[in-house]
């Protein structure tokens, strides 16, 4: 696990060797956290690679960037199936120096070429320089597990990283807002692939592979969601198979040269993984739990349930709610505006898995391959209005619910019923609904946007690849190419990256993912039963209370924290002059936010944790005077269970 970075200039404008050493040193340091154990740096010709390493497998052999021949490499992940990938090249002939699965990487493109990315099994991002043919080949694994941005900058200059702040220590990177990603923003909370926050910068999508070739840039997809006519089996084939699947998964993913664990939060994704270690590992597995004050937020006695029933090493931590000493924290480490309130929880349970070992295995990635967010239930129940007349639902219902004041009651649901299917979905997963961003939205900032694509259009385009003519299937097929990458494993690759914690996911193993696609979506959701087929596939290694509590997501308590110990920072940045003249918002709706939300009206939290974050953002990463100085009721703490 590292991150990774460097440059390809162009030919006629290569700069002077020593300050393009100290430019690409600059981009490493700033991602030191990804790799504490190892930097290693190339600049020659026009390229300049270099990487930081957390050591996992081959901890003395596998530095980087590692050659072959004229190749180059610099990697960031995993790949699972290395060992086997060596040994088909070595009957092809091919020599390895090391013990490392980075040299699979190296040699498998001397055999396959761009292709190479076909028989890697795992998570990666990497850059590979062939200066037989002056081209560099990056490339990011297909689900989206490990981040790569790239840009092209007025100079000609191809600049990528693994994170966005590497970018940004390159002198000829700008920092232009792109209003397209704003509000993509503020629509659902994070910024999705392709888009970055500046404009001119992107991210390679999951599944991606790019060329630069003489300045010329080449996109290909290798890999997507293969959601097609599913298979005709019985359910009991699919089970059986399931459950072997599952536990390939995990065995491949329990391969390392430094200690491992697993987070543990109780639900029945981690439980699972926890109780397939348990049948491969011969020592107990260290579990890493999280828990809350608040009783209606706590998953402390489920996690403890499954330890005791597989006798796992546990560890637990309990969140007390005064967070704001690391809120500007986490925005440095996002480096975009993010949203995710989970985030908290995520990031301090890396931090105590840190202390006792160095990978963890995490159950994301269950809710979107089997249906598991209780969106798709309420989903199914709303599909009814289908039913009526579409100018009943669009010259009637659409419009009364746009006349009526903000606050009415019933307003936003009236509104989201009239919708067409997709649409619907879609406003129902939002932030701020398209209702509602007119009403936040400046008239300044409503003119930017003109003429540029909306996210919601992005998104009605991506469910509309999916033609097999099961809504539920279209649904899934959205979230894993959108808030998957967007939002989740953002979030875990952050969190855990932020620590020096290397994070593996093994229901996102893309054989297994391949597998599931084909299940017909009624053994997905089984009426509102979500996750029917995982379950039925788990049910005599998961403990019967884990499989039959309701869904409880990875979240915090951050509405009463907003009128509590967030409140006075919530309200001072809101309100303060330099949010208001930044231009984005209208202040009288933020005031309304707020005001509704302290009265107890409405739960207004999500909505105003996603513009504080912006503009904490805005101050860290645009005005250059770092984050504001957090004011809290205390100190943010982490309390061992007990003490």
């Amino acid at each position: 696990m590292c991150g990774i970075t460097g440059f390809v200039e162009d030919s006629t404008r290569v700069g002077n060797q020593l300050e393009r050493a100290e430019i690409l040193e600059r981009m490493c340091t700033v991602m030191a956290h990804r790799g504490p154990d190892d930097q290693g740096t190339i600049v020659d010709d026009v390229v300049a690679l270099g990487m930081r390493r957390l050591s996992i497998i081959d901890l003395s052999g596998g530095h980087q960037p590692m050659s072959s021949g004229n190749n180059t490499l610099v990697f960031n992940g995993e790949i699972y199936n290395y060992r086997e990938l060596r040994q088909h090249l070595q009957g092809r002939g091919y020599a390895f120096q090391t013990k490392s699965d980075t040299e699979s990487i190296l040699h498998s493109y001397e055999e396959y070429g761009d292709n190479c990315v076909d028989h890697l099994r795992g998570m990666f991002a990497f850059a590979l320089w062939d200066a037989s043919r002056r081209k560099l080949l990056i490339a990011r694994d297909r689900v989206g597990e490990k981040p790569l941005y790239y840009t092209i900058t007025k100079n000609g200059t191809f600049v990528f990283g693994s994170e966005l702040k590497c970018l940004l220590e390159h002198k000829d990177v700008e920092r232009e807002i792109d209003p397209e990603s704003v509000d993509a923003y503020l629509t659902f909370g994070y910024v999705p692939d392709p888009l970055s926050i500046f404009k001119g910068i992107k991210k390679l999508p999951p599944g991606y592979s790019l060329s630069l070739v003489d300045g010329k840039l080449t996109t290909k997809q290798y890999w997507d969601f293969p959601y097609e006519q599913s298979e005709e089996r019985s359910e009991d084939d699919y089970v059986e198979e399931l459950r072997q699947r599952l536990q390939e998964s995990v065995r491949m993913r329990l391969v390392s040269d430094v200690p491992l664990g697993a987070f543990l939060s109780g639900g029945v994704d981690s439980s699972t993984i926890v109780a397939l270690m348990a049948r491969e590992m011969s020592e107990p597995v260290k579990t890493f739990s999280i828990g809350f004050a608040e009783d209606s937020y706590d998953e402390l006695k489920y996690a403890r349930l499954v330890s005791q029933r597989f006798g796992t090493d546990h560890h637990e931590l309990i969140v007390t709610p005064d967070v704001c000493n690391i809120v500007d924290e986490l925005i440095r480490h996002f480096d975009e505006p993010f949203a995710d309130q989970s985030s908290i929880p995520t990031y301090y349970v890396s931090k105590l898995a840190r202390e006792h070992v160095t990978v963890v295995l995490s159950g994301d990635g269950g809710d979107e391959l089997f249906a598991g967010y209780t969106r798709y239930a309420v989903d199914l129940k709303r599909q009814g209005f289908e039913r009526l007349p579409r100018f009943l639902r669009q010259n009637v219902m659409k419009s009364l619910s746009e006349h009526l004041p903000h606050g009415a009651r019933g307003r936003n649901y009236l509104y989201n019923v009239a919708l067409d299917p997709i649409d619907r979905y879609i406003d129902n997963i939002s932030v701020f609904t398209k209702l509602n961003r007119g009403s936040l939205y400046s008239e300044d900032f409503l003119e930017s946007l003109a003429g540029q694509q909306s996210a919601v259009a992005m998104y009605r385009e991506l469910a509309s690849q999916v033609t097999t003519g099961d809504p539920l299937e279209r649904l899934l097929y959205l979230d894993s190419k959108t808030y998957l990458p967007g939002d989740i494993l953002t979030k875990v690759d952050r969190m855990s990256m932020a620590v020096s914690l290397e994070a593996r996911v093994p229901l996102l193993d893309h054989e297994l993912i391949e597998f599931v696609a084909r299940m017909p979506a009624s053994l997905k959701m089984r009426g509102d039963e979500s996750k029917y087929i995982f379950k039925r596939a788990v049910a005599d290694l998961v403990p019967k209370e884990i499989l039959t509590r309701s869904k409880q997501g990875f979240g915090v308590p951050i509405g009463e924290w907003i009128n509590d110990q967030l409140r006075e920072r919530t309200h001072d940045t809101l309100r303060d002059r330099v949010t208001r003249q930044r231009g984005y918002f209208r202040p009288e709706y933020i005031d309304v936010l707020l005001a509704e939300h302290e009265r107890g009206r409405r739960d207004h939290s999500a909505a105003l944790w996603t513009v504080l974050m912006f503009e904490l953002w805005c101050r860290a990463f645009i005005d250059n005077a770092g984050p504001s100085v957090a004011r809290c009721a205390g100190q943010s703490t982490l309390m061992p269970v007990g003490a």
